[in-house]
């Protein structure tokens, strides 16, 4: 099942996956909520290079899934469990 939720009326891409119970959420779209940024994909990128480079166990908790893109067609973005 995938959602969109607001925050602050921006949209936050969501996947409910029923096996494990849990919700998971669009990182890019929690990135922009957060910072603002226009350079989502390079912010994304840089992230996940500093979190490797620092040994976070935050980064490998982040999993692949296809969400529905603004063209309408689901496409693989990165989430993460709430």
């Amino acid at each position: 099942m995938n959602n969109i939720k607001l925050f602050e009326d921006k949209k936050v891409r969501t996947h409910w996956d029923i096996r494990q119970e849990k919700w998971y959420f669009s990182v890019i779209d929690v990135i922009e909520i957060l910072t603002g940024s226009s350079l989502l994909k390079r912010y994304w990128s840089d992230l996940k290079k500093k979190l490797t480079t620092e040994g976070s166990q935050a980064y490998e908790k982040i999993v692949r899934l296809k969400m529905l893109a603004e063209d309408g067609k689901l496409r693989e973005t990165s989430g993460s469990a709430l």
